[in-house]
């Protein structure tokens, strides 16, 4: 009976656990915050509440790209203005948006100590989702470690450019080297064939297997596709905007797999996102054993 009472409360907090996945790079135009809406919006088509943080805080445009308007953003969040609930606006298929403030310097000097109370406010979300996707800005400065290092699972987008091949190595090293990341999960966006994708993979692989003791995975396979460039002239996405094509049908997939990849039930020894759940959990499923 105990040992069911147990079984029954590890399902329980297993599904307040909220997923959060973090999209990065380190080069910018490799269209990272295009596979973020995509694929955030491909999750909420098939049922589940997600969320966007739009982490690059000093030029958002994730808010831009879908045609929204917004009145309050995440600088009024850490000014105390106002709580993370109240900056957020509504996007497709009821997708929630935390907006990043656009033009403003101060927002990409903020301290470390103002990155992680960031985090923390995550902890007082009234706002029921599943799963929360972090599009984190450009280059390897504090505030891309930061987020990247406090979600579950790094996408790391590259394409078929040398300087992006090198710069997605340069923050791998750094969050594994520095940071104590192990794992991270490989999109290959705007290659010409799946093959393309591939050797992709294959060359950064081969360095990384060579000087670091990371594990990597391609979970997608995007192609280039002339339609993502109409979708965003339509602030639409390009799953919404024109969902048979193949970009489109790719993100579908990686959605898919998304919702698979399992969800920590205990912190990982740093600051993360939700983490009061985390904490929260491991004490329940303690107390239980």
């Amino acid at each position: 009976m105990i040992e069911d009472q147990a079984s029954s409360l590890r399902r329980m907090n297993q599904s307040r656990l909220i997923k959060v996945i973090a999209v990065t790079g380190g080069k910018g135009g490799v269209g990272k915050t295009n596979v973020t809406l995509n694929t955030a919006i491909s999750l909420a088509q098939q049922g589940k509440r997600v969320m966007v943080l739009d982490a690059d805080l000093g030029l958002a445009n994730v808010d831009v790209l879908l045609g929204l308007r917004v009145e309050k953003n995440l600088s009024h969040v850490l000014s105390g203005e106002c709580t993370l609930d109240e900056v957020l606006v509504e996007g497709p298929y009821g997708i929630k948006i935390a907006p990043a403030s656009s033009g403003s310097q101060s927002m990409t000097e903020l301290t470390p100590t103002q990155h992680a109370g960031l985090i923390r406010a995550f902890s007082e979300l009234q706002s029921q989702i599943d799963i929360l996707i972090v599009d984190t800005a450009a280059g390897i400065s504090d505030m891309v470690l930061s987020f990247s290092k406090a979600s579950q699972d790094i996408l790391m987008v590259v394409c078929d450019e040398p300087t992006s091949l090198t710069d997605a190595y340069a923050l791998i090293k750094i969050l594994n080297k520095e940071h104590g990341v192990f794992r991270f999960k490989i999109v290959a966006n705007m290659v010409r064939t799946p093959r393309e994708g591939e050797e992709l993979f294959a060359k950064l692989t081969k360095v990384t297997d060579r000087f670091l003791d990371v594990a990597l995975e391609l979970v997608a396979v995007i192609p280039f596709d002339e339609n993502v460039r109409k979708s965003v002239r339509k602030q639409k996405a390009i799953v919404d905007a024109f969902p048979t094509s193949p970009a489109a049908m790719a993100i579908r997939k990686l959605a898919k797999k998304a919702i698979e990849w399992p969800i920590p039930t205990q912190p990982g020894g740093h600051l993360e996102f939700f983490l009061e759940q985390l904490v929260s959990t491991k004490k329940v499923m303690g107390d239980n054993r």
